[in-house]
């Protein structure tokens, strides 16, 4: 059992108060005292890296397509719709780096662009320009492992997390020394795969994909002793856990 309380990972910003990968919902999870702010990375087509979970723009702005077939000017175009009422443009990660600077730890997940590890460079560049390697304000997650090796060779000083879709944690793949931490869907964690992982030296981070049952599944995971929460529901974990 880890004797250390869990840490609390804003998913996608306060996604529950403001529409999800802005900056307002960002704001609002800084004010409200998390341990990072957990950020999606996709790449426009001319290399700009954007924060957005998904690979098209449907299901969060009034636009449609692939972000990878805009430039970022074109995707500007598109304002973000959804929770909180207001209309806010998709931001660039070095719009969330101006605003915040070194004051917040950044928890990135990074993503193959057409099967291939291209967006890890210029992020690396772009987090040394703003120096939050070297102030260690930076981990980055991947359910890729060669986005994370490409990381790794990088930037070696950077914490990993490698990501494990429901239903496909593979323990040896976990148990790489590659890795500083291992981030499962909360229904796969039991107290033995939690035990077994905390023992090869990972910290246990859950994800929440079922929207309705994520606060009775935070409530059971806390008596597990995981190690940190990626939750949609900001005040009610850190009320939980602290």
């Amino acid at each position: 059992m880890n004797n250390e309380p869990p840490k609390l990972f804003a998913h996608r910003g306060a996604s529950d108060q403001f529409n999800e990968s802005t900056l307002t919902a960002y704001k609002i999870a800084s004010s409200e005292g998390v341990d990072a702010l957990e950020i999606d990375l996709r790449m426009t087509s001319d290399g700009v890296l954007v924060v957005m979970h998904d690979e098209t723009i449907d299901r969060t702005t009034d636009g449609s397509g692939s972000v990878a077939a805009f430039t970022f000017d074109e995707l500007s175009a598109y304002p973000t719709v959804g929770n909180g009422g207001r209309e806010e443009m998709i931001p660039r990660l070095r719009d969330l780096f101006d605003t915040f600077g070194g004051t917040e730890h950044y928890y990135i997940e990074t993503r193959l662009v057409d099967g291939e590890a291209v967006m890890e460079r210029p992020l690396i560049d772009l987090l040394n320009e703003y120096s939050l390697i070297e102030q260690k304000k930076v981990t980055i997650q991947s359910f890729s492992q060669k986005s994370l090796r490409q990381v790794k060779k990088l930037a070696p000083s950077v914490p990993l997390t490698r990501l494990f879709g429901k239903g496909k944690e593979n323990i040896v793949q976990a148990s790489l020394p590659l890795y500083d931490n291992i981030g499962i869907e909360s229904t796969d964690a039991t107290q033995q795969s939690v035990t077994i992982l905390q023992s090869l030296g990972k910290d246990v981070h859950v994800f929440f994909n079922e929207p309705k049952k994520e606060k009775a599944e935070q409530k059971r995971v806390e008596k597990l002793g995981v190690n940190g929460y990626f939750t949609n529901h900001t005040s009610f974990t850190k009320k939980l856990i602290r």
